[in-house]
């Protein structure tokens, strides 16, 4: 839900830019969803399913530690006098293209409990997919 709301001391509201918009999110959805990944990065992590140099949306992997990272391989290669390059790309896309049985699959063997599975599959139940 968008709602707009006027900034304040300005001369005239006549001007798109005297208003600010203001997106209200589901913040109980939110909560969940943070809850729901939290648990699962610990189970993938204690299980061995994530690799060390995964780094996005990993907690204690922050953008700095990602920068480090990086600066540390570029040194590293400038002393063996090699030339270093860096793709950096989006996967925004990924996870509605994803193969729901197959991550049932992995979510299982990572050793999730029961409800968390039956949750995943109940949400991926009825969305349309495009495999990659």
């Amino acid at each position: 839900m968008l709602i707009i709301i006027s900034k304040p001391n300005k001369e005239a509201y006549n001007t798109p830019k005297v208003f600010r918009p203001i997106i209200l999110l589901n913040t109980m959805g939110k909560l969940i969803k943070k809850v729901i990944s939290h648990h699962l990065q610990f189970h993938l992590s204690a299980n061995g399913f994530l690799d060390f140099n995964q780094l996005g949306d990993i907690r204690q992997h922050s953008t700095i530690d990602t920068r480090m990272y990086l600066t540390h391989i570029i040194c590293a290669g400038w002393t063996k006098e090699c030339y270093t390059s860096v793709i950096a790309f989006d996967i925004a896309q990924f996870f509605p293209s994803l193969n729901h049985s197959f991550l049932s699959i992995c979510l299982e063997k990572a050793g999730l409990n029961a409800n968390i599975l039956k949750f995943f599959q109940s949400y991926h139940s009825n969305r349309s997919t495009t495999y990659v």
